[in-house]
């Protein structure tokens, strides 16, 4: 099957970042990029509207970046406590879910989409632990769970 060469006009995690040129599957332009204007198809005249907009590409960015790093360093002295149910030998009735991290941030004036957390392996007892924050390509931050009997 042949693929399409596109532009990518904002960065596109697993794929590339704005101005570079990719190759992908037809239904994967059509559907996702080409709609949610991630991406044009590669002519001239994209060209030069990629490089007109480079700078401006290039400041937002290191701004993204910055506050990223910033954000992290907050979540670095940041401790969620979590209430679950469990047994008597701490086992819990199910497991904390990134959807209870990011409510608990939340809460905290943190604003994180669940997506972007990872808890691994997953929580199923009571005590301490750490969950990954993805908050950038290259920044993550570590944010410590206290699960405590509820």
């Amino acid at each position: 099957m042949a693929n399409v060469t596109l532009i990518l006009l904002d960065d596109v995690e697993h794929l590339g970042l704005a101005g570079d040129e990719v190759r992908v599957a037809p239904g994967y332009a059509r559907n996702y990029l080409i709609p949610r204007k991630l991406a044009a198809k590669a002519t001239p005249g994209t060209l030069r509207l990629i490089e007109s907009r480079k700078a401006a590409i290039a400041a937002r960015r290191a701004a993204d970046l910055a506050n990223a790093k910033a954000l992290a360093e907050k979540l670095a002295e940041v401790e969620i406590s979590i209430a679950m149910q469990a047994t008597e030998d701490d086992q819990l009735f199910g497991s904390v879910t990134p959807r209870m991290v990011a409510e608990e941030l939340n809460a905290q004036g943190f604003s994180i989409e669940h997506n972007r957390i990872l808890i691994d392996p997953p929580i199923k007892m009571l005590g301490n632990f750490e969950a990954e924050v993805k908050l950038h390509s290259e920044v993550s931050a570590a944010v410590k769970i206290w699960v405590v009997r509820g």
